[in-house]
């Protein structure tokens, strides 16, 4: 359990507050890329706490105060002009760095214009997302990360709303036991192969990964620090002999990184819209095949409503709960829908989960391990202190790379050696990746 305190310091991330204020400090995605389309590349987005508005110009992106300075009128219905937004009330226009550049009702000699600007922030594209850096003083490179070095005909990017505090999103992401329990099919996993978690054969079994995890459901957990965060192994002992392993990440502060299949792996952020909502936004890269981007934009489109990209299955209808599908087909009874599985999980703690009165055990190792780290990281922010995953410098940053993400079956005998092997083999065989050492001690 937390402390009332360490609960507030962990979950309140608006402007001025200690983890707001570190969490500003790295990059964080903003939008999909797809949600500003050519005929209106204007959206209205909230992050942290904070109103804006994302346009899209013709060498980049801009982020600013969605409202003017003028009267207070919404930015995000703005005529995009000259690369910047021009307000529809008195003709304002701002630039991508929130400086008004013309106020057409002031007298020509008029200087006012100077003394105006607004909130802005420096937005960069990376695979099918827009990230944006809200922090002070210049953002820091961004790190070589396999979400964003892969080539983007070998990734796919979408986004979800959870109606929840962004901490209980990240930490069922972290936390490797549920999956036995929450993910399991009482009856045969009827899903298709293709963009679909757990529904892959685990290679050398012949079992889906959803029955392999449900059949044992006691894994051993460990955690290790890494560079990038935290390392997380979930150890499943199928025989005397064979082992399952699987191997996430957690990519401080706010994203994990997991394997999806035997080539599959994606990077999830959990970014707050505010205290008590936010967005997942992810990144899938396939290490050998171009991705079906077509195939996977229909499937996730078919859960979700538009613009908000908010679940069908959702608190106001009990996630789509059916007693009978509980008895004969899922353990949920919410879908065939996983993500759903994990919506349900952590939206129904609340809107922000009372941690003063949870009980955690050993096999909540990543869960304890992620809130100490971000406490002392919260604590080092304020201090002016190292972050951690914070690259200073372009060589700092091509130093993050990976991480590693693997699901496999491995003799007992070495099995801490083995996972690295497959990895690497892995990453040989990949047409846009490559074993090499910095990644292999990813």
């Amino acid at each position: 359990m937390l402390r009332q305190a360490d609960n507030e310091r962990l979950t309140r991330t608006g402007p001025g507050t200690p983890l707001g204020g570190l969490m500003r400090a790295y990059w964080q995605p903003a939008a999909l890329v797809s949600e500003l389309p050519t005929d209106r590349p204007v959206k209205a987005i909230r992050l942290f706490g904070e109103d804006l508005v994302l346009f899209r110009r013709a060498d980049g992106w801009g982020l600013i105060s969605r409202f003017c300075a003028h009267r207070g009128v919404d930015l995000s219905y703005g005529r995009l002009e000259d690369g910047g937004l021009r307000c529809l009330y008195h003709g304002w226009l701002y630039n991508a760095q929130g400086r008004c550049v013309e106020q057409p009702a002031e007298p020509p000699h008029s200087q006012f214009l100077d003394k105006i600007r607004i909130a802005n922030y420096p937005c960069v594209e990376r695979n099918g997302i827009v990230f944006a850096y809200l922090g002070a003083g210049d953002p820091p490179p961004f790190p070589a990360y396999d979400c964003f070095t892969a080539p983007d005909e070998y990734t796919f990017a979408f986004k979800g709303l959870w109606e929840c505090n962004w901490l209980q999103g990240l930490e069922g992401g972290i936390d490797p036991s549920h999956v036995s329990f929450l993910h399991r099919f009482v009856g045969e996993d009827p899903r298709d192969v293709y963009g679909q978690q757990f529904s892959e054969e685990v290679e050398g079994t012949g079992t889906k990964l959803s029955k392999l995890v449900g059949d044992h459901y006691r894994p051993d957990i460990e955690v290790e620090s890494a560079e990038h965060g935290l390392r997380v192994f979930a150890i499943r002992e199928l025989t005397g002999d064979i082992k399952h392993v699987r191997v996430t990440n957690l990519l401080f502060p706010n994203a994990f990184v997991v394997p999806f299949g035997n080539n599959k792996v994606f990077t999830q952020w959990h970014v707050p819209i505010d205290d008590e909502n936010h967005y997942w936004y992810m990144i899938f890269y396939d290490f050998v095949e171009r991705t079906d981007k077509e195939t996977l934009l229909r499937q996730r489109l078919e859960g979700v409503s538009l613009p908000d990209y908010r679940p069908l299955r959702n608190r106001a209808n009990n996630w789509g709960f059916d007693p009978t599908e509980q008895r004969d087909l899922t353990y949920t009874g919410m879908g065939l829908d996983i993500n759903v599985h994990d919506q349900w999980a952590v939206e129904s703690m609340g809107r922000i989960q009372d941690r003063t009165v949870e009980r955690l055990g050993a096999s909540d190792r990543a869960v304890t391990a992620n809130r100490r780290l971000l406490l002392r990281a919260v604590d080092a922010f304020q201090a002016g202190g190292a972050l951690p995953a914070h690259p200073l410098d372009d060589a700092a940053a091509a130093r993050l790379v990976g991480p590693l993400a693997v699901d496999m079956i491995s003799p007992s005998e070495g099995w801490q050696q083995r996972w690295r092997e497959r990895e690497a083999d892995r990453r040989s065989r990949s047409p846009w990746s490559r074993s090499r050492p910095e990644v292999a001690g990813a």
